[in-house]
Protein backbone atom coordinates (compact mmCIF):
# COMPACT_ATOMS: atom_id res chain seq x y z
CA UNK A 1 0.00 0.00 0.00
CA UNK A 2 1.42 3.38 -0.53
CA UNK A 3 2.78 4.88 2.20
CA UNK A 4 0.83 8.33 2.02
CA UNK A 5 -2.37 6.21 1.46
CA UNK A 6 -1.17 4.31 5.12
CA UNK A 7 -0.80 7.59 6.49
CA UNK A 8 -4.09 9.62 6.41
CA UNK A 9 -2.86 11.97 3.09
CA UNK A 10 -5.58 12.09 0.90
CA UNK A 11 -5.87 9.89 -2.00
CA UNK A 12 -7.50 9.44 -4.92
CA UNK A 13 -10.52 7.16 -4.73
CA UNK A 14 -10.92 8.35 -1.22
CA UNK A 15 -13.54 10.84 0.08
CA UNK A 16 -12.79 13.81 2.83
CA UNK A 17 -14.91 12.15 5.32
CA UNK A 18 -13.62 8.52 5.24
CA UNK A 19 -10.08 9.65 5.31
CA UNK A 20 -10.87 11.54 8.04
CA UNK A 21 -12.24 8.37 9.78
CA UNK A 22 -9.45 6.66 9.00
CA UNK A 23 -7.11 8.99 10.37
CA UNK A 24 -9.33 9.13 13.81
CA UNK A 25 -9.66 5.44 13.98
CA UNK A 26 -5.93 4.96 13.58
CA UNK A 27 -5.48 7.49 16.25
CA UNK A 28 -7.14 6.04 18.71
CA UNK A 29 -6.16 2.61 18.38
CA UNK A 30 -2.42 3.72 18.16
CA UNK A 31 -3.35 5.90 21.49
CA UNK A 32 -3.98 3.22 23.24
CA UNK A 33 -1.37 0.46 22.23
CA UNK A 34 0.97 4.13 23.29
CA UNK A 35 -0.66 4.54 26.39
CA UNK A 36 -0.44 0.91 27.36
CA UNK A 37 2.92 0.49 26.56
CA UNK A 38 3.69 3.52 28.54
CA UNK A 39 1.72 2.49 31.69
CA UNK A 40 4.25 -1.11 31.33
CA UNK A 41 6.95 0.89 31.14
CA UNK A 42 6.24 3.09 34.36
CA UNK A 43 6.10 0.27 36.25
CA UNK A 44 9.11 -1.19 35.17
CA UNK A 45 10.80 1.75 36.02
CA UNK A 46 9.30 1.87 39.87
CA UNK A 47 9.79 -1.81 40.06
CA UNK A 48 14.05 -0.81 39.24
CA UNK A 49 13.89 2.20 41.55
CA UNK A 50 15.24 4.38 38.56
CA UNK A 51 16.41 8.34 40.21
CA UNK A 52 15.66 11.58 38.95
CA UNK A 53 18.82 11.70 37.03
CA UNK A 54 17.99 8.49 35.09
CA UNK A 55 14.46 10.25 34.38
CA UNK A 56 15.67 13.40 33.49
CA UNK A 57 17.91 11.81 30.88
CA UNK A 58 15.13 10.17 29.33
CA UNK A 59 13.14 13.00 29.76
CA UNK A 60 15.75 14.70 27.25
CA UNK A 61 16.14 11.62 24.78
CA UNK A 62 12.40 11.91 24.51
CA UNK A 63 12.07 15.22 23.23
CA UNK A 64 15.63 14.48 20.86
CA UNK A 65 13.05 11.84 19.63
CA UNK A 66 10.30 14.65 18.95
CA UNK A 67 12.67 17.11 17.55
CA UNK A 68 14.40 15.21 15.09
CA UNK A 69 13.82 11.96 14.64
CA UNK A 70 10.31 12.00 14.76
CA UNK A 71 9.82 14.97 12.24
CA UNK A 72 12.23 12.32 9.52
CA UNK A 73 9.98 9.03 10.11
CA UNK A 74 6.32 10.23 11.02
CA UNK A 75 5.28 9.62 7.24
CA UNK A 76 6.51 6.26 7.36
CA UNK A 77 5.87 2.83 9.00
CA UNK A 78 9.21 3.31 11.13
CA UNK A 79 7.28 6.61 13.06
CA UNK A 80 4.84 4.17 14.24
CA UNK A 81 8.14 2.75 16.30
CA UNK A 82 9.46 5.75 16.73
CA UNK A 83 5.93 6.67 18.34
CA UNK A 84 6.58 3.53 21.03
CA UNK A 85 10.20 4.75 21.79
CA UNK A 86 8.89 8.32 22.48
CA UNK A 87 5.74 7.05 25.08
CA UNK A 88 8.31 4.51 26.36
CA UNK A 89 10.85 6.55 27.70
CA UNK A 90 8.48 9.39 28.84
CA UNK A 91 6.26 6.82 30.87
CA UNK A 92 9.90 5.23 32.22
CA UNK A 93 10.98 8.37 33.01
CA UNK A 94 7.53 9.44 35.53
CA UNK A 95 8.33 6.16 37.38
CA UNK A 96 10.41 7.93 40.48
CA UNK A 97 7.33 10.76 40.62
CA UNK A 98 4.57 7.84 40.70
CA UNK A 99 7.01 6.19 43.59
CA UNK A 100 6.90 9.13 45.41
CA UNK A 101 3.32 9.57 45.62
CA UNK A 102 3.15 5.44 46.31
CA UNK A 103 5.17 6.43 49.29
CA UNK A 104 2.37 9.01 50.56
CA UNK A 105 -0.40 7.61 52.94
CA UNK A 106 -2.82 7.91 50.59
CA UNK A 107 -0.14 7.52 47.63
CA UNK A 108 -2.35 4.54 46.00
CA UNK A 109 -5.46 6.31 46.40
CA UNK A 110 -4.15 9.40 44.87
CA UNK A 111 -2.90 7.71 41.72
CA UNK A 112 -6.09 6.26 40.90
CA UNK A 113 -8.08 9.36 41.42
CA UNK A 114 -5.66 11.21 38.84
CA UNK A 115 -5.79 8.27 36.73
CA UNK A 116 -9.56 8.12 37.01
CA UNK A 117 -9.73 12.39 37.04
CA UNK A 118 -8.17 12.49 33.39
CA UNK A 119 -9.97 9.58 31.55
CA UNK A 120 -13.18 11.18 33.18
CA UNK A 121 -11.92 14.21 31.36
CA UNK A 122 -10.07 12.87 28.01
CA UNK A 123 -13.43 10.79 27.23
CA UNK A 124 -16.09 13.46 28.28
CA UNK A 125 -14.31 15.87 25.39
CA UNK A 126 -13.34 13.91 23.16
CA UNK A 127 -16.81 12.49 22.84
CA UNK A 128 -18.22 15.88 23.56
CA UNK A 129 -16.30 17.51 20.50
CA UNK A 130 -16.69 13.75 18.59
CA UNK A 131 -20.62 14.56 18.90
CA UNK A 132 -21.08 18.05 18.29
CA UNK A 133 -18.25 18.41 16.00
CA UNK A 134 -17.42 21.86 17.16
CA UNK A 135 -14.98 23.91 15.72
CA UNK A 136 -12.31 24.67 18.16
CA UNK A 137 -9.15 26.02 16.37
CA UNK A 138 -9.49 29.22 17.85
CA UNK A 139 -8.47 27.84 21.14
CA UNK A 140 -4.74 27.74 19.10
CA UNK A 141 -3.27 31.05 19.97
CA UNK A 142 -5.45 31.07 23.49
CA UNK A 143 -4.06 27.87 24.88
CA UNK A 144 0.07 28.53 23.15
CA UNK A 145 0.19 31.42 25.67
CA UNK A 146 -1.47 29.89 28.28
CA UNK A 147 0.85 27.13 27.62
CA UNK A 148 4.37 29.56 27.83
CA UNK A 149 2.58 31.40 30.84
CA UNK A 150 2.26 27.89 32.72
CA UNK A 151 6.00 26.90 31.74
CA UNK A 152 7.53 30.00 33.03
CA UNK A 153 5.43 29.56 36.11
CA UNK A 154 6.46 26.56 36.72
CA UNK A 155 10.21 27.73 36.31
CA UNK A 156 9.86 30.23 38.60
CA UNK A 157 8.19 28.07 41.19
CA UNK A 158 11.15 26.46 42.08
CA UNK A 159 13.24 28.61 43.05
CA UNK A 160 10.49 30.66 44.96
CA UNK A 161 8.60 27.24 46.52
CA UNK A 162 5.47 28.97 47.06
CA UNK A 163 2.72 26.52 47.55
CA UNK A 164 -0.38 28.69 46.02
CA UNK A 165 1.90 29.41 43.26
CA UNK A 166 2.54 25.67 42.58
CA UNK A 167 -1.39 24.81 43.13
CA UNK A 168 -2.47 27.93 40.17
CA UNK A 169 -0.14 26.20 38.16
CA UNK A 170 -0.83 22.49 38.10
CA UNK A 171 -4.49 23.72 37.87
CA UNK A 172 -3.77 26.16 35.06
CA UNK A 173 -2.17 23.17 33.57
CA UNK A 174 -5.09 20.83 33.92
CA UNK A 175 -7.41 23.68 32.18
CA UNK A 176 -4.96 24.33 29.09
CA UNK A 177 -4.84 20.70 28.55
CA UNK A 178 -8.42 20.03 28.50
CA UNK A 179 -8.25 22.53 25.83
CA UNK A 180 -5.61 21.03 23.63
CA UNK A 181 -7.81 17.91 24.04
CA UNK A 182 -10.79 19.94 22.58
CA UNK A 183 -8.47 21.45 20.20
CA UNK A 184 -6.08 18.33 18.78
CA UNK A 185 -9.37 16.10 18.69
CA UNK A 186 -11.57 19.01 16.67
CA UNK A 187 -8.17 19.50 13.86
CA UNK A 188 -8.69 15.29 13.28
CA UNK A 189 -12.31 15.20 12.83
CA UNK A 190 -12.51 18.62 10.53
CA UNK A 191 -9.86 17.52 8.61
CA UNK A 192 -6.75 19.82 9.65
CA UNK A 193 -4.42 16.99 10.94
CA UNK A 194 -4.14 13.97 8.36
CA UNK A 195 -1.44 11.91 10.25
CA UNK A 196 -2.05 9.84 12.70
CA UNK A 197 1.45 9.56 13.93
CA UNK A 198 1.25 12.96 14.56
CA UNK A 199 -2.33 13.10 16.19
CA UNK A 200 -1.15 10.37 18.18
CA UNK A 201 1.31 12.47 19.94
CA UNK A 202 0.00 15.61 20.45
CA UNK A 203 -3.15 13.64 22.34
CA UNK A 204 -0.67 11.42 24.35
CA UNK A 205 1.37 14.61 25.76
CA UNK A 206 -2.33 15.86 26.52
CA UNK A 207 -2.99 12.82 28.41
CA UNK A 208 0.51 12.84 30.07
CA UNK A 209 0.70 16.60 31.14
CA UNK A 210 -3.01 16.42 32.20
CA UNK A 211 -2.26 13.21 34.67
CA UNK A 212 0.78 14.62 36.24
CA UNK A 213 -0.70 17.98 36.59
CA UNK A 214 -3.90 16.23 38.04
CA UNK A 215 -1.89 13.84 40.43
CA UNK A 216 0.37 17.08 41.67
CA UNK A 217 -2.65 19.13 42.38
CA UNK A 218 -4.49 16.26 44.57
CA UNK A 219 -1.08 15.42 46.12
CA UNK A 220 -0.98 18.90 47.63
CA UNK A 221 -3.91 19.30 48.52
CA UNK A 222 -3.97 16.05 50.36
CA UNK A 223 -0.32 17.04 52.03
Amino acid sequence: MHEKQLFGTQSAGFSPAIETNKVLKNTYILLSMTLLFSAMMAGAAMAAGIGHGVSLMMSLAALGILFFVLPRTQNSAKGIWVVFAFTGLLGASIGPMLNHYLAMANGPALIAQAMGGTALVFFGLSGYVLTTKKDFSFLGGFLMVGLLVAIVASIANIFFQIPAMSLAVSAGIILIMSGFILFDTSRIIRGGETNYIRATISLYLNILNLFTAMLHLLGVMDD
